[in-house]
């Protein structure tokens, strides 16, 4: 698997499967981090990511510029982990229709020029009812957008329900 999507709800286990994936590369692996602790429930899911995390993994917190990450760990090309792609569409809405636009158009191009593999961890929202709100509606149309394309450039996509795999492209490696 040289790139992967790792899709499914909150708690449904992704974060985990993909921390599975990017490990079983055997390559040195770089999470790269989208979350920003703007509230104490958000700082405890960090630390608790952080916990779970092998201690000799390289760390890149980046919410905004994916591509740059991409770019610059290319040269070494470690196994990337980002994590999430949602939080990340989340800080790119808040920073203005060219700013989405742009970095949206500079990852999708560092994805498919990356030359290690990337495993991506997104949330499925299109499963559950239509939000009232029109901003509601917007992430959920341009998350259903952005997973498209990564689901086009990856080999492997994988949605998680309740901690179990379910391939939906491609196929897990064997462990």
């Amino acid at each position: 698997m040289e790139h992967g999507l790792v899709l499914g709800g909150v708690r449904s286990g992704k974060s985990a499967l993909a921390e599975r994936l990017v490990a079983a590369s055997g390559a040195p692996v770089c999470y790269v981090a989208t979350a920003t602790a703007g509230d104490d429930e958000m700082a405890a899911r960090i630390r608790d990511h952080q916990a779970r995390r092998p201690a000799d993994w390289a760390l890149a917190e980046e919410p905004l510029e994916l591509a740059g990450v991409l770019h610059a760990r290319a040269p070494a090309a470690p196994a990337l982990l980002v994590d999430c792609m949602t939080l990340w569409l989340s800080n790119l809405l808040a920073a203005g229709e060219d700013r989405l636009a742009r970095e949206r158009t500079a990852f999708l191009a560092a994805l498919e020029a990356y030359p290690g593999r990337v495993v991506m961890v997104s949330n499925e929202v299109g499963l559950g009812g239509i939000g009232m709100e029109a901003l509601t509606r917007r992430f959920a149309d341009e998350l259903g957008r952005l997973n498209q394309a990564l689901a086009a450039r990856c080999d492997t996509v994988v949605f998680t329900v309740a901690g179990l795999p379910w391939v939906l492209k491609g196929r897990l490696p064997e462990s």
